[in-house]
């Protein structure tokens, strides 16, 4: 499978976009004044503690206070690491008001929710994740063949056994990209991160609260110690390319010969039809090839994903139309999510499929797509409604919650109320209004739509309210005016 990285930079933000087999699968946007916060590593103040809910709310210094559960405080032991053994303590026991606590972001800042933290602090570099306060090694749970996973294992204890000896503790993580890395590789990388956390120890202990500690990598260098091994990586920027081949030479040598400099005039992201991409994944509607289509709903609560035949009507019966169709949505689906970044809970509504064979192979196709999607993935199986439920890690906001604000006329909802809804709200404003003023007039100020039905459709109800009220009604168009907006003004 081939795997392309396209950076886009400029003075405003930063784009990259990940493209296998000639498809963009994922798109990654950093935004100079909004950047990402997962990652980073602040010294905050607790300013609220929650009996209730087992948490905290810290303050680190960004618009919202952060929140912090009982489960991702660990309590240390007499030589300064997690104790994760002990059974979950009451938050009141782990922190107090005003009390300063080390924290790391785990999830940005979503819609009206602060930023989710914990005390389980690391710090990556190309193949490994550094844990300060654990003695654990493990490996990351996408590299499934045990005898890599065994040998990964034995290369870092074995690497990490002259550092023991001396003040240096802590455990590591193997990232996926290091499947088949080389012990001089990943040797490399273990000092590296054990200065990196000294520095870091150095500026906690005279840093005010609150205060960034530690703040990870722009996105375009993030992309090289992250992604896994692409065949190329195209970036439009000549100071960005200068940047990420300085880095590729300390960090990650194996990617510097595969770092190329665009510089042609037209931009970077249309010579691959990114930007078309990008649009159509702001869309609810996506169309599949055989004439079905998916309509993707994004809510606070969940993401719904329901498949449609459309215009595909099969060749053979409609058993085999329905189970096509599914086929080819489990595959859709499963690139949906990662292009779109859609996490939390996520119910897919498959056309109802008899044949419990063909549901277990449209379940299969969904896993075996999912694989490759870096953010943690759960699938249930069928439910008795023929639901499928699953769950997508959700460390960021959504592609459309980068790009997109609610819409200000219905505030997000997705619909207006109508114009003969409007009217007759209207109406009721002015009997209110009648009983309480004597002898006036009337004039009403809406939208050319609202007005046009009150003159046409309504003329009628309005004579009959007139004599009722004993008032003349007077109208007045107002351009700026949205559908649902009115005033009613005494003359």
């Amino acid at each position: 499978m081939s795997e392309d990285i396209l950076v886009n930079v400029s003075p405003t933000e930063t784009r990259v976009a990940l493209i296998e087999n000639g498809m963009l699968q994922e798109v990654y946007i950093e935004r100079t004044q909004r950047k990402g916060y997962t990652g980073n590593i602040y010294k905050g103040k607790v300013v609220r503690v929650l009996p209730g809910m087992q948490a905290a709310f810290v303050d680190i210094g960004l618009e919202r206070a952060g929140f912090i559960h009982a489960a991702d405080i660990a309590p240390l032991d007499e030589e300064g690491m997690e104790d994760r053994g002990r059974e979950l303590a009451d938050i009141r026991l782990l922190v107090r008001e005003g009390q300063s606590l080390l924290v790391q972001v785990a999830k940005d800042p979503i819609s009206t929710k602060g930023a989710r933290l914990t005390t389980h602090l690391s710090v990556s570099s190309r193949y490994l994740v550094y844990m300060p306060y654990t003695r654990h090694i493990g490996i990351s749970t996408r590299i499934d063949d045990e005898a890599e996973r065994e040998r990964l294992k034995t290369l870092v204890e074995d690497c990490v056994k002259p550092f023991n000896d001396g003040d240096q503790a802590g455990g590591f993580i193997v990232r996926t990209v290091a499947e088949g890395a080389s012990e001089d590789e990943l040797r490399a990388d273990i000092p590296f991160l054990y200065k990196l956390w000294a520095d870091l120890e150095k500026n906690i202990s005279h840093s005010p609260v609150p205060a960034a500690i530690y703040e990870d990598l722009p996105l375009y260098l993030r992309t090289l110690r992250d992604l896994a091994k692409p065949e190329k990586i195209r970036v439009d920027s000549r100071e960005a390319y200068a940047h990420m081949l300085e880095f590729s030479g300390h960090y990650t040598p194996e990617t510097s010969p595969l770092i190329e400099h665009y510089p042609g005039e037209r931009p970077l992201f249309d010579l691959h039809s990114v930007e078309d991409e990008i649009q159509r994944a702001l869309e609810k509607k996506v169309p599949l090839k055989s004439g079905g289509y998916l309509i993707i709903e994004q809510t606070e609560a969940m993401v719904t994903v329901d498949v449609n035949t459309g215009a595909f009507v099969g060749h053979r019966n409609l058993e085999e139309t329905i189970y096509k169709t599914n086929l080819e949505a489990a595959t859709a689906i499963a690139r949906q999510l990662r292009l779109r970044n859609l996490g939390g809970i996520i119910i897919l509504d498959f056309i109802d499929m008899q044949d419990t064979e063909h549901q277990r192979q449209v379940l299969r196709t969904l896993e075996k797509m999912t694989d490759r999607d870096r953010a943690k993935i759960k699938v249930t199986g069928v439910s008795e409604l023929g639901l499928v439920e699953m769950t997508r890690k959700r460390t960021r906001e959504s592609l459309e919650q980068v790009l997109c604000d609610p819409c200000s006329v219905c505030d997000g909802r997705g619909t207006l109320r109508s114009a003969e809804t409007i009217c007759y709200e209207i109406f009721r404003e002015i009997l209110r209004e009648a009983r309480a003023y004597d002898d006036v007039k009337f004039l009403v100020l809406a939208s050319q739509v609202v007005i046009d039905r009150l003159l046409d459709e309504e003329s009628s109800n309005v004579a009959d309210l007139e004599e009722f009220v004993g008032c003349t009604i007077q109208f007045q168009v107002e351009i700026v005016y949205s559908q649902e907006q009115y005033d009613i003004i005494l003359v």
